[in-house]
């Protein structure tokens, strides 16, 4: 039954995307395929994976502990924290918290943790504002 559910939550997810992509303006200087295309393929896969679900439900699954859900929910409010506070806090600061928390849950030693955290951020700050020359969100200290 929960397996049902997934696959009618995902195609109606697909449907809403697919009509977000549709409202996507097109400006006169896209080039062939457009802006809408790669949404439109997400979107496409993604109604086609829920309706194979839908169709074809695993045997009912059991269901994690409390504690583990409270995990996953940790890891929302630590996502949202995140998009919240990037702004606030600059790319590399949040994003070293935020990759060091969830891999401290994900296993990881605190120190360990720490230091994917701050080799996450960074490696990420290299290639995209660096190298690749992309504007990421500035902290306090300027980058």
């Amino acid at each position: 039954m929960s397996d049902r559910i997934f696959g009618v939550f995902g195609i109606l997810l697909a449907i809403g995307f697919a009509l977000s992509a549709m409202a996507i303006e097109e400006s006169f200087l896209s080039d062939a395929v457009g802006p809408k295309a790669f949404p439109l393929i997400i979107a496409a896969i993604l109604g086609l994976s829920s309706l194979f679900i839908l169709l074809r439900p695993d045997e009912e699954p059991s269901w994690p502990s409390l504690g583990r859900f409270a995990e996953v929910a940790g890891a929302i409010v630590v996502m949202i924290l995140y998009a919240e506070f990037l702004p606030v806090a600059g790319f590399v600061i949040a994003t070293a918290v935020a990759a060091a928390y969830l891999s401290w849950r994900l296993g990881s030693s605190v120190l360990s943790a720490l230091a994917t955290g701050v080799g996450t951020s960074v490696g990420i700050y290299v290639v995209f504002h660096l190298i690749l020359g992309l504007s990421l969100a500035r902290g306090p200290f300027g980058f």
